[in-house]
């Protein structure tokens, strides 16, 4: 998450145009939100988890509210929030509308001395998109068109953004994803955008105090950014469909070969027709712990 403060700087210094500088740093700041994602990115699960893969598995006959809220450590100073609402649509599948805004804080304006002048400087990006998935057999599809705004002081950009997801499952064995992320051009070479990728394989199951107990082993990547292709290896725990345990570790290639690797650990709880959801990320170099807490009811 470091890369923040090195990216505001960076990309306005550099030759980037500057709206595609003020684009790259709005999926910067999109990025550090799914920091605090336990699992890598196109394997995520859940109607929040549209955001980053649109291929979500449906609850048919269900209308799904959900609501994350995320805050980064002080010397990050980066909250965010996600919300979405989901419903069935008979033979079209699932239909669903997704607003999230991560934003920096206290950053203040300075002007011919290192003193604040008392003016915050803004500094955020939000999205707002409508999301579609099917399940066709052992494959779910979907697909999300999103309108972006970045502000970084006076200036704005605006974009819109297409993306798609597929997911296949092998018998609750083996699961594979792609996603793309936040696209808008056919680059891949873009740091406003990338490129999801992941497998998941069931390497243990059995009985718990009598109820159905899995283990699983994942690996994902992100790549397609314009900078070395992040890493994520992590295992993920489930108990009676009840609660579920997820923890990574993931090697963000922004930071370069020294960065070393990042932990991540969530946990889901379900209670009648709620999910509860909490997770930290371990952050890097010091930086301090991130965490996201997270809510969403189904209702018939």
């Amino acid at each position: 998450m470091q890369r923040i403060g090195l990216l505001l700087l960076g990309f306005c210094a550099s030759g980037m145009r500057p709206i595609a500088a003020q684009e790259a740093t709005g999926t910067t700041l999109w990025r550090v939100a799914a920091a605090t994602v336990p699992t890598p990115a196109a394997l995520a699960v859940g109607p929040i988890a549209a955001l980053w893969n649109p291929a979500q598995r449906t609850d048919s006959g269900r209308v799904i509210l959900a609501l994350d809220v995320i805050q980064t450590p002080p010397t990050v100073d980066a909250s965010g929030v996600i919300t979405t609402v989901r419903v069935p649509a008979k033979n079209i599948g699932e239909l669903g509308l997704i607003y999230g805004r991560v934003g920096l804080s206290d950053i203040s304006q300075t002007m011919d001395s290192p003193d604040p002048t008392g003016v915050v400087v803004p500094v955020y990006t939000f999205a707002l998109g409508g999301t579609w998935s099917r399940r066709f057999g052992s494959t779910d599809l979907g697909a999300t068109v999103a309108f972006h705004q970045t502000r970084l002081d006076t200036q704005r950009s605006e974009r819109m953004t297409f993306d798609i997801g597929a997911t296949h499952t092998f018998s609750d064995v083996l699961r594979i994803a792609a996603a793309t992320h936040f696209f808008s051009s056919l680059s891949v070479d873009d740091p406003s955008q990338d490129l999801y990728g992941g497998i998941e394989a069931r390497v243990w199951q059995g009985k718990l105090s009598g109820e159905r107990a899995v283990l699983r082993g994942r690996y994902g990547i992100a790549f397609g950014h314009g900078f070395q292709a992040d890493h994520q290896l992590g295992i993920g725990a489930e108990f009676a469909k009840t609660f579920t345990f997820d923890f990574l570790v993931a090697h963000e290639g922004s930071y370069g070969a020294e960065s070393g690797w990042r932990p991540v650990a969530g946990a889901r709880i379900t209670i009648g027709k709620y999910n509860l959801t909490l997770a930290r990320d371990g952050g890097v170099n010091d930086v301090g712990a991130a965490y996201r807490v997270g809510i969403d009811a189904r209702f018939k």
